[in-house]
């Protein structure tokens, strides 16, 4: 009786998770059709007064950079938790390396990172593709291009301090053709720099340029960890190596760290427009007073300091005890 009991238990919180998956998926589908017809928008009309009109739903929801960064979050957000998942069980694992529901889930992490990772680099290379094609000068924000090479073979800048008062990158650190082979798939191609545009179309540079630097960093930590972890599974020592699972604590926020960076990126670097090139921020601006913007946004701070930190504290509270099975 209570073996059936286990069983109609798993079914229905395997149904609901299914459901949750769905739903999360369905939500993410329509969010991110409606960001990316910002960044590359298609399938509309302008009429007499300057308003946006649909003229082709298909042409607006899959936009030209919809599917890219559908897929770009949906991976994005496994890892995410899967790193999550990962890093509470191996906190609980470094305390008692038997617990049977702790090597579950941080095995079922580990295989996700392992399969998810990979592929979130090969998303994150086709999405660069379709930017660069669409939005060449975020791309070269995010690089820190301001002049191309004539020859092509532009480097790839690991480090550097955009100035944009004289178009540069300062304290550069760089490797020759590198950024040439990522973005075209190719040495010889040429990109086009920052200076070839008029400032006023300029993102602000800094900040796309450092934000994606973080969430590059914080992929590659991703996928270099899931390799690792493989090979210590192969080698039977997947939860018996401290160093793997206090690296893997240690990564617990990186989803969340790389997913801010991510949409940083993408926002700012879609700056000074609201609509790519052709709604530009300052002109879509709701006419409202000052005081009454700093008022929601005060109130705004205040209730979600609250919210967050109430809901922070409770889950770190949650994640220290060990789990069990219902």
């Amino acid at each position: 009786m209570l073996f059936g009991r286990d069983r109609v238990g798993n079914k229905l919180h395997m149904a609901a998770t299914t459901m949750v998956a769905i739903g999360t998926f369905v939500s993410a589908t329509w969010i991110l059709s409606v960001n990316s017809w910002m960044q590359t928008p298609a399938g509309y009309v302008i009429n007499e007064n300057g308003q946006f009109m649909p003229d082709d739903w298909l042409a607006i929801i899959f936009n030209p950079s919809f599917l890219y960064r559908l897929v770009h979050m949906v991976l994005a957000a496994y890892l995410t938790v899967a790193f999550v998942v990962g890093a509470v069980s191996a906190l609980h694992l470094l305390r008692d390396r038997t617990d049977p529901e702790s090597r579950r889930s941080f095995s079922m992490a580990m295989w996700t990172a392992v399969l998810f990772a990979p592929l979130q680099m090969l998303a994150g290379d086709q999405h660069g593709l379709n930017t660069l094609e669409h939005q060449p000068i975020k791309v070269a924000a995010m690089e820190g291009h301001f002049e191309h090479h004539s020859s092509g073979n532009q480097p790839l800048a690991l480090f550097g301090i955009p100035n944009t008062t004289d178009g540069r990158l300062d304290y550069a650190i760089e490797i020759p053709y590198l950024a040439s082979l990522i973005l075209t798939h190719t040495l010889h191609d040429q990109i086009r720099g920052l200076n070839e545009f008029p400032k006023t179309e300029w993102p602000p540079v800094a900040i796309v340029f450092f934000s994606f630097r973080v969430m590059v960093a914080v992929g590659m930590a991703m996928l270099a960890l899931a390799p690792v972890s493989a090979w210590a599974r192969y080698r039977l020592r997947l939860f018996d190596w401290p160093w793997l699972l206090r690296a893997a604590v240690v990564m617990g926020p990186s989803g969340f760290i790389a997913v801010l960076a991510g949409w940083i990126t993408t926002k700012v670097g879609r700056q000074p427009y609201t609509v790519y090139e052709l709604l530009r921020t300052s002109e879509s601006l709701a006419p409202v007073k000052a005081p009454a913007v700093a008022a929601s946004l005060i109130a705004f701070i205040v209730v979600y300091f609250f919210v967050l930190g109430a809901g922070t504290v409770y889950i770190l509270r949650l994640m220290n005890h060990r789990p069990s099975t219902p």
